[in-house]
């Protein structure tokens, strides 16, 4: 069976669904082999212009595979060398859209925070719960839960594992938007319509500028906008979207 279905249920937008039911859509070696190998050829598709990650109504991603890790040593975790597929993940050039039902835990809960916009159903849970067998989240969960929801929050979280409701969650700055459970995905697919129909060189630059420019100086962060915004007039998609703004039209953009 295949771990990660690819599906094009849009122009322009492709999904990628974690298929292990059975597991709750744990993440073995196997789905984060597949879900690097997909986001990393989908993130150099011209014709890709949004990625939207997601798992069934029961998970998004329950965690990682704890049947993988329970007897391994540091050394062999060390060679598995995981974080250059999620590294794989972060560099995706393309708008990541996480729609999330259900389990987003552990591995799952930091898979969803490497997209760029999470839509949790109101029934979604997310957890950082690795604390309870005995470790502590390992592909970016400390850091990027602190950034997105603050110290307080991130501590809470990490150090006793307790959930969060999708209404919790976007409350918190974890979720972009919460919706009910089983307008999930068509939430998501309307905002992935919705960006695939803007200009492509403009949306990685937003993209580029906004995640390099967090852990910036203010003013190298401004720069790095400034300088990001003076070049898409470079663009011919710069000049089609001002010239069909003024004659009252819809733009066609090119990505060039």
């Amino acid at each position: 069976m295949t771990e990660v279905l690819l599906e094009s249920p849009l122009d322009g937008v492709a999904l990628l669904r974690i298929n292990r039911p059975e597991a709750k859509n744990a993440l073995n070696a196997e789905v984060r082999r597949q879900l690097a190998e997909h986001v990393g050829a989908l993130g150099a598709d011209r014709e890709v212009r949004a990625i939207i990650l997601t798992g069934n109504d029961e998970a998004f991603a329950a965690g990682a595979d704890i049947r993988d890790m329970a007897e391994i040593g540091a050394i062999e975790l060390m060679l598995r060398n995981n974080h250059l597929l999620w590294r794989t993940i972060a560099q995706c050039p393309k708008p990541l859209i996480a729609a999330v039902n259900g389990y987003a835990w552990g591995g799952g809960c930091e898979l969803a925070m490497h997209a760029d916009i999470i839509v949790a159903g109101e029934g979604a849970s997310f957890s950082q719960p690795e604390v309870k067998v005995g470790i502590m989240p390992g592909a970016g969960g400390t850091q990027r839960l602190v950034r997105a929801v603050g110290k307080a929050r991130a501590m809470l979280m990490a150090m006793t594992g307790q959930a969060v409701t999708g209404i919790e969650a976007a409350a918190m700055g974890l979720a972009s938007k919460v919706v009910p459970d089983a307008e999930v995905l068509n939430t998501a697919l309307d905002i992935a319509r919705t960006i695939s129909r803007m200009p492509p060189l403009a949306i990685a630059q937003i993209k580029e500028v906004m995640l390099a420019g967090q852990d910036a100086p203010l003013e190298t962060a401004l720069m790095l906008e400034r300088k990001a915004f003076q070049m898409l007039f470079a663009s011919r998609d710069q000049k089609e979207g001002m010239k069909a703004f003024l004659d009252k039209r819809k733009p066609a953009y090119e990505g060039i």
